[in-house]
């Protein structure tokens, strides 16, 4: 089950790359609006706001970091982030910020020292996370499933059984690569083709210790209880 739950987020999250590729394209070839947008534009235009509060949420489940900004009409705005650094976590009550609108959201915050930080609105940054969840739920639910299906096509036999549980195993491995390596590539700034150059590699390595573990437990050399060779006896 979870094997086909992964597959699935995988899949849906490899059909939404290109979206998220044309909305970052479409966001920063984005010109500035010659004046104030009355309705939701393609263009971008800064707004100065004013933090009525701000919120970690730290601690909180299911909680993102979040503030609520005021227009200087008294008309507020609530923004969610993904993280609270570099900009949520500082902000106070009073501070004035610059937010950048774009298609009738704010899509990013900029404090008075100059640092930036996307809102959960923000296009930028997408499609590395669309596609680092594809090639971790994918190659995470393939082996999760060829592992979990393995004993079931031979019940009773203890090799198999075994084998697929190298499988499995092996597929966490793979999951986990590719998380970290997008992980990597974010904290970096590394551009979107760092995900797979850095990943494929790495992957066919797992692949190969997958096959090699699969294969030697269906010979039986990893049988815990495997028969040994007599030893001569000495007098």
């Amino acid at each position: 089950m979870i094997a086909v739950v992964a597959l699935v987020f995988g899949v849906a999250s490899a059909l939404e790359i290109r979206g998220a590729l044309e909305r970052e394209r479409e966001f920063r070839a984005a010109s500035a609006c010659a004046s104030v947008p009355v309705r939701a534009s393609g263009c971008v235009w800064e707004q100065e706001f004013t933090v009525r509060e701000a919120d970690t949420n730290r601690g909180e489940r299911n909680a993102s970091p979040e503030a609520e900004l005021v227009l200087p009409s008294g008309k507020t705005w609530k923004v969610t982030f993904l993280r609270a650094d570099p900009v949520v976590s500082e902000l106070e009550p009073d501070d004035e910020v610059v937010g950048l609108i774009w298609r009738g959201q704010v899509v990013e915050v900029r404090d008075f020292d100059g640092r930036r930080q996307q809102t959960s609105s923000g296009p930028v940054g997408w499609p590395e996370d669309r596609l680092g969840g594809a090639l971790a739920c994918v190659s995470f639910g393939l082996t999760a499933l060829v592992g979990g299906l393995w004993p079931l096509l031979a019940r009773g036999d203890r090799r198999h059984a075994r084998a697929g549980m190298v499988v499995r195993w092996h597929g966490v491995g793979l999951g986990a690569t590719a998380i970290l390596t997008l992980w990597a590539q974010s904290a970096n700034d590394w551009p979107m083709w760092a995900i797979p150059a850095i990943w494929g590699p790495l992957a066919l390595l797992i692949v190969a210790s997958m096959t090699a573990f699969a294969l030697a437990a269906v010979r039986g050399d990893l049988d815990d209880d495997a028969p040994r060779e007599a030893q001569p006896q000495t007098t």
